[in-house]
């Protein structure tokens, strides 16, 4: 379970770095994997794993789960589960809605985007008799050091109890490196950033040569669906525990009429 500080600094803030996550020889087989994928032509598939028409940031390739082992053992890694089960809060289990990895290269970033003055209930920040009601929880997994100059993800503190709209929506800059009261958040590979999506966020132009790696996992309470309406296929299923088939692909209890 987080510490009586982690869920203040949460509470506060609306994210936490979990350093030294993942260990490095998992982080190298991770990326050994991803390396294989990575000539897959834009918006085409290999078998349920895809890679999404390219924006003009980055290439997206969705459903990590489906390329092996090194991204199944990420699905309830003990790093981050405990805080899910606290952040998602109740007992109604954990669902991930949305699995990809991120790649971008010099010159690219991402605007700053969400915002609690949304209101939306799918990525709502809520805390109520000492539990958590979030509706979605980012983990940004860093496959690759991510410093200055390595365009960090970048966050508003607070921003996920703002009642009021950020100026620089309106003004829709390239990236957050001069919004006003976002902060970086370098990560180091193998760290994480934990964050309730409510919260305004984006990430700092990358400057350097080299290429950008993030996996983002999103999860969410048992009841959510897929934001993609991806289907995880019989094989993944088969090979996945009873623990991580149930985030994977919950399953109510059935009731039939009369019971």
């Amino acid at each position: 379970m987080p510490t009586e500080l982690e869920e203040y600094l949460f509470d506060l803030q609306g994210y936490l770095v979990l350093e030294k996550a993942i260990a490095s020889d998992h982080i190298s087989k991770l990326n050994a994997v991803l390396d294989t994928y990575q000539d897959m032509p834009s918006d085409s598939w290999r078998g349920n794993v895809h890679r999404v028409l390219d924006n003009t940031r980055s290439i997206h390739i969705h459903n990590v789960f489906e390329m092996g082992k090194p991204y199944e053992q990420l699905i309830d890694h003990r790093a981050w589960i405990p805080y899910l089960e606290r952040f998602v809060g109740g007992d109604d289990g954990l669902f991930i809605d949305e699995s990809f990895a991120d790649l971008r290269d010099s010159g690219h970033a991402s605007p700053l985007h969400s915002g609690a003055h949304k209101r939306r209930i799918r990525t709502q920040y809520r805390f109520h008799n000492n539990e958590f009601r979030c509706g979605q929880i980012n983990i940004l997994l860093a496959l690759t050091d991510v410093g200055d100059g390595d365009g960090p993800t970048m966050i508003i503190p607070g921003s996920h109890k703002s009642n009021l709209i950020h100026p620089a929506f309106r003004e829709r800059p390239e990236s957050l490196d001069e919004v006003a009261g976002a902060i970086k958040v370098p990560l180091n590979a193998g760290d994480a950033v934990l964050f309730v999506d409510c919260a305004a966020h984006g990430a700092a132009l990358r400057t350097k040569a080299g290429q950008r790696r993030m996996l983002i996992i999103r999860y969410g309470p048992q009841w959510a669906n897929d934001r993609y309406g991806y289907v995880p296929s019989d094989a993944l299923l088969s090979r996945l525990t009873t623990e991580r088939r149930k985030i994977i692909q919950p399953v109510p209890p059935k009731r039939p009429p009369g019971s």
